[in-house]
């Protein structure tokens, strides 16, 4: 059980039977009366926000939540087939379920996949994938690494802004907490 003095961000609740993760929250403590906790929160399967106010002392059920790893296989029409590396047991989520994080994706990907009450409601992919440019202009003569960017269109469809000397067909290192380019990977 959560006090509210326990709530942080990042902090996965149950509240009516559903997982909300505390985006923001904030403790308040008025000249006159109890002291309270002002929280936003996101429920972890329909993406929908909930702010409510809590007094101090009241109690939170923890999400029954858990994180096994399983690699990534393949899609299946509009589904994402995981196999746990364990049980070789496999599971299937939607692209609303896995939000922007499917642009990650690459074959033997491995990925914390969260389960809650058993059921898969999401995954966290590793923080840096290696991926293949696959459509950008062409860099020009005398560009530098530290002049302007350019919109780049990698492997799986993600399209994020890439310096000018970067060219099609390069792998770069993407930083999957953010979206932005790392660097250029070399082999």
């Amino acid at each position: 059980m959560y006090d509210t003095s326990d709530l942080r961000k990042g902090a996965k609740i149950n509240i009516d039977g559903q997982p909300y993760i505390v985006v923001d929250f904030q403790f308040v403590k008025p000249g006159k009366g109890v002291a309270f906790t002002r929280t936003k929160m996101k429920n972890m399967i329909t993406g929908s926000i909930l702010e409510r106010t809590y007094r101090q002392g009241e109690k939170f059920e923890k999400a029954d939540m858990e994180e096994r790893q399983m690699e990534y296989l393949y899609p299946e029409g509009e589904l994402f087939v995981f196999m746990d590396q364990k049980t070789y047991d496999q599971v299937r989520l939607t692209a609303e379920q896995l939000g922007e994080n499917k642009f990650y994706l690459l074959d033997n990907l491995v990925c914390d996949v969260l389960l809650f009450d058993g059921k898969p409601i999401g995954i966290s992919p590793p923080i840096f994938v290696e991926l293949k440019v696959t459509a950008t202009e062409p860099g020009f003569k005398g560009d530098t690494s530290s002049g302007g960017s350019k919109p780049a269109t990698m492997q799986t469809g993600l399209k994020i802004s890439v310096p000018l000397f970067v060219n099609e067909g390069e792998l770069l290192k993407v930083d999957t907490r953010t979206g932005e380019y790392v660097e250029r990977v070399k082999k």
